[in-house]
């Protein structure tokens, strides 16, 4: 597959134009620039619903986000309500309807060749009238939170360290930029995270008032506001201004009055780790007080009742070695006192809480084999209830003011992320289905179809799988075999994903196995128990036991088989390697390789320390095995990883050709290949480094599992 030059390019006048694939995943080129569809927003009346799809820009080398709105009742279809070349996000509704949103914009009343803007804060009036900024610093704005009965809004900043209000801190990163100064003094742990460096800069809360000037289209635009602009400004005050790193991936909820904010905190602990609390503030005066500090537990993603009494969160056990972390539901009065566990009995991690408008308890998502349904919490008798009957995973949950109606986004293996209604009221009696509402875009016709697959391992453990099939008619033979693994690994293969995408290999004849094994969620504690600090145990008997039933198929060849992962995917992949043969080509993206290496240089070490003791990573990882590995691999790594560093993959790639059984030769070959992105992190996001992400994938396994030569991309050089 070749990527020079871009779909829409014509055919020549004399020759006949090839037949159109029949699907997106025939075509990668197609496939990247399908429609992407995250986030859900609703309006204080529920009259509005609006999302943000993500689009490729004119050159397919970026992702641009616009706003669209969705009709609640489904009767209308969706329309655009936002257009630029930097796009939207973060939208969120103000208690007046008006439309909040973050963009890089140019600021219509900026500087001249001020070409490259921060993203400032924007409002879109309910009226219809122009956006406009209302918001401006020279580090940017996150997205907004605001008060469902109040003028009042929060936003994050990173402001610098040494700076004293808003001018000084422009003043600074003026001087840093224009003398190229990029170095930055570290006190404190960490100094990295995912695919960036953390500071000098680090995140504030800042609050400001919504005021009727922002909507008054009588405003005259000629008068300029005392800050020298024509657009009336919020005047974003400092919450926290001794915050340090301590909201470093912040999770903020605000009453409904906008009285307090509640936010995670991060406290410092001995020895470089940390621990999250939640903190209490007042908005007017910037009083802190500590809501939930539980030692044994991180505490994060607070959401505040309607009725401004409770505050709901999350509390994850911080685990040890032997013991893994358990997720579970807390509640504390807004004001102040003991914090009490909600739902404890309940065998399933939840996230995404949202509250009744009533106040009488929650909605949530859990993983539960294999799907992410709603789920109902109540209060009073701390009794769940599952609210959907779907086969999907749904995220961005959003309840109607009346209480009778949540609208969430729904994807899975059968289709991406898409608006939906769930009747609440109906789902008393049970779960129901969700009612698809018109989405910005149509979901993608698929090239095959998808069936589900369980067996019992030799400890009685229940392991099921999703596989992938490609249509029997178009190759009238069993299909090879793909085993994906998933990474995490506290996690599961339930919902759509863009960068791993079975439907891509299944366009191409492979049946794709989407197992979870041990460590995977929505099976139950044990489950995760099981191989909870013993990686190369059951995750890895697991694995080969689902193998076994998919390769047991009749419609499955099990002489052509192949195995790919991420992250911890990756690591369960070069574990594989290192202990069968079965496969004949392996792809590792990502991947832990030496456990003794990885554990003082990822992003979050403190936490490794937790998870393993040296015994432990000495012996579950896949270095020692290296010797062993007689399968071709592909390596793939990001050097701006920093939860898994290039130096895993780096090391992995010399030892692979210094000592595995496929080593290079005297002339330096060898069937193993490094894959290597100088500027991609964890994940490979840019869409042309996907299309040769996956140009390169498809050439790899075609040559070893199915023993045919493909063109690797054009643009490789």
């Amino acid at each position: 597959m070749t990527t020079d030059q871009p779909a829409t390019v014509q055919p020549a006048i004399d020759q006949p134009a090839a037949p159109e694939p029949r699907t997106p995943f025939h075509d990668p080129v197609r496939y990247v620039a399908l429609p992407r569809a995250a986030g859900l927003t609703l309006s204080p009346d529920g009259q509005r619903l609006v999302t943000s799809v993500a689009t490729l820009d004119e050159k397919g080398v970026k992702y641009v986000s616009a706003l669209w709105e969705v009709d609640p009742t489904g009767a209308r279809p969706a329309r655009r309500l936002t257009r630029s070349r930097q796009g939207e996000q973060g939208a969120t509704f103000t208690h007046l309807g008006d439309l909040l949103f973050t963009s890089a914009r140019p600021d219509p009343a900026g500087k001249d060749g001020d070409d490259e803007p921060p993203s400032a804060l924007w409002l879109l009036p309910a009226d219809g009238a122009e956006a406009r900024i209302v918001a401006a610093r020279s580090g940017g704005v996150g997205q907004p939170v605001v008060a469902a009965k109040a003028p009042v809004v929060i936003v994050t900043a990173d402001v610098l360290p040494s700076a004293r209000d808003t001018a000084q801190d422009e003043r600074l990163r003026t001087a840093r930029k224009e003398a190229k100064v990029a170095a930055i003094l570290h006190s404190s742990y960490p100094v990295r995270f995912w695919d960036h460096d953390l500071g000098p800069a680090t995140p504030h809360l800042l609050t400001a008032r919504l005021t009727d000037e922002l909507t008054d289209e009588s405003t005259d635009e000629l008068t300029a506001s005392p800050a020298g602009h024509p657009d009336p400004r919020l005047d974003l005050r400092d919450l926290t201004p001794d915050a340090g790193g301590a909201l470093h991936e912040a999770a903020v909820d605000v009453s409904p009055d906008g009285a307090t904010v509640v936010s995670s905190w991060l406290r410092p602990l001995a020895r470089g780790s940390l621990r999250s609390v939640l903190v209490a503030i007042d908005t007017r005066t910037g009083e802190r007080r500590i809501l939930v500090d539980d030692e044994s537990a991180e505490v994060a993603s607070p959401v505040v009742s309607p009725d401004g009494r409770w505050v709901a969160f999350i509390r994850e056990t911080i685990s040890t070695p032997h013991t893994a972390p358990r997720v579970t539901l807390g509640l504390v009065p807004l004001g102040g006192g003991s914090w009490r566990p909600l739902a404890e009995s309940w065998d399933r991690w939840p996230s995404g809480a949202r509250w009744l408008p009533d106040s009488s308890g929650l909605v949530v998502v859990a993983d539960d084999g294999g799907r992410a349904p709603v789920f109902r919490v109540d209060l009073a008798s701390d009794q769940v209830s599952r609210v959907t009957s779907d086969d999907a995973a749904f995220t961005d949950l959003r309840v109607a003011p009346a209480g009778d109606a949540l609208y969430a986004l729904r994807s899975s293996y059968l289709a991406p992320s898409h608006p939906v209604r769930i009747d609440l009221a109906a789902a008393a009696n049970g779960p129901v289905a969700a009612v698809e509402l018109p989405a910005p875009a149509p979901a993608p016709e698929l090239p095959g179809t998808l069936t589900e697959l369980e067996t019992t391992t030799a400890d009685g453990a229940r392991v099921r799988a999703w596989l992938a099939l490609p249509d029997p008619a178009a190759t009238g033979q069993p299909a090879p075999l793909l085993l994906w693994i998933h990474g995490g690994p506290l996690g599961s293969w339930n919902a759509w994903s863009w960068r791993w995408n079975p439907w891509l290999l299944v366009a191409q004849g492979y049946a794709v196995l989407l197992p979870d094994p041990a460590l995977s969620t929505g099976y139950g504690q044990d489950f995760i128990q099981r191989g909870w600090g013993a990686w190369g145990g059951p995750p890895y008997t697991d694995l080969m036991a689902i193998t076994d039933a998919a390769v047991a198929r009749s419609d499955i060849d099990g002489t052509r088989t192949g195995a790919m992962g991420g992250s911890f995917g990756g690591y369960m992949a070069n574990w594989v390697a290192g202990h069968t043969d079965r496969f004949r080509a392996i792809v590792t993206h990502a991947s832990l390789w030496a456990l003794d290496q990885f554990g003082p240089t990822t992003d979050a070490a403190y936490y490794w320390a937790r998870e393993m003791t040296a015994e432990m990573a000495l012996a579950n990882s896949p270095h020692r095995f290296v010797e062993r590995i007689a399968t071709p691999m592909l390596v793939v790594h990001g050097d701006r990883d920093y939860r898994v560093p290039i130096g895993e993959g780096l090391r992995l790639w010399y030892e692979l050709l210094s000592r595995s059984q496929l080593a290079a030769d005297a002339a330096g070959a060898t069937p193993h290949r490094f894959l290597y992105f100088p500027d991609e992190g964890h994940w490979v996001l840019g869409p042309q480094h996907a299309l040769l992400w996956f140009g390169v994938v498809s050439a790899f396994v075609a040559e070893h599992v199915l023993g045919e030569e493909r063109a690797l991309p054009e643009l490789l050089g």
